[in-house]
């Protein structure tokens, strides 16, 4: 299911704020910084920031959501184990994606789903 959208704006409203907090922690412990240290300190926050805005937009698309999975092995019909953290890099940076993972008790086999397809070559996220 969804979140709402009030629930994401709070997600990402708490991530922004703990982004603020970090910048002026950050600002306390550096006197006299230079350009290059601040610009250092903003590139990071904003790539983190955006890593966290995209996972929560991935994590929402209905192919993270549990189906029904056959198992390309044997054909069998595979059990949804719940959900595990698979780590993908993109081109913001890592991404912590959260996809069910199934297993199939017949002949072993587990997967994590493909979600929608992304980038210029239509690379899966797998």
């Amino acid at each position: 299911m969804k979140k709402s959208r009030e629930r994401k704006e709070q997600e990402l409203e708490a991530q922004a704020k703990e982004q603020i907090r970090r910048l002026l922690e950050w600002d306390e412990q550096h006197e006299r910084p230079n350009l290059t240290q601040m610009e250092e300190i903003v590139l990071e926050l904003r790539k983190e920031m955006g890593q966290r805005m995209l996972e929560m937009l991935v994590n929402e698309q209905e192919e993270a959501k549990p189906v029904d999975v056959k198992c390309e092995e044997c054909g069998q019909v595979m059990r949804n184990k719940g959900e595990k953290v698979k780590v993908v890099e993109s081109q913001i940076g890592e991404l912590r994606l959260k996809r069910g993972y199934y297993y199939c008790s017949t002949c072993g086999s587990g997967i994590f789903p493909p979600g929608r397809t992304v980038g210029d070559q239509g690379e899966a996220l797998e």
